[in-house]
């Protein structure tokens, strides 16, 4: 069981400039939500940063929602909190994979993301998963944004930035 196993974990990073975190949550399973989240914003906060928070109807919905935020917004770091939990039919997988795909692919583009959406058998997995004073889920997806985004600062710096970007010049030729 992977609970009793012990792992290790990086240092927590620290920022000369603090973070400005979005999580980004689907509280379908309010009470598991509200435990990723006070779990990821302890993270943010001991690492100096500040937090907002941005709530979506279901798991689906978080990367949409991050892309958006990506799009509109001057955030340094994304944290995806949420619980998907097995039933009876594979809407679960589609769930599962579609969104941890889409985060994935954010991800390569050069956004720094924390993926704390769970995805358990049955609530009693999620119970454990999300409580900040057990494996506290929350708080790792939250580490892992900040650590991406430590990443990011001392590979490139904001004018540069990380990932593939197209400007309009890229694929539009005046020639046309």
């Amino acid at each position: 069981m992977a609970g009793s196993e012990t792992h290790y974990t990086l240092p927590r990073p620290s920022f000369d400039e603090a973070p400005r975190v979005l999580i980004v949550v689907a509280p379908y399973y309010k009470d598991i939500a509200d435990n990723l989240i006070a779990g990821a914003r302890a993270e943010i906060e001991a690492a100096g940063g500040t937090a907002e928070l941005a709530e979506v109807p279901g798991a689906l919905e978080i990367p949409t929602a991050i892309g958006m935020a990506a799009r509109l917004c001057d955030y340094d770091a994304y944290v995806a909190l949420g619980c998907v939990i097995r039933g009876e039919t594979t809407h679960y997988d589609t769930v599962c994979n579609d969104s941890s795909r889409a985060i994935q692919l954010m991800g390569l583009q050069g956004l720094c993301i924390g993926n704390g959406i769970l995805t358990v058998e049955n609530r009693d997995q999620a119970v454990v998963r999300a409580d900040p004073a057990d494996q506290n889920k929350g708080g790792g997806a939250a580490a892992a944004a900040l650590h991406l985004l430590a990443l990011s600062r001392k590979w490139g710096d904001r004018s540069k930035g990380v990932g593939f970007k197209m400007s309009a010049g890229d694929f539009l030729s005046s020639d046309r």
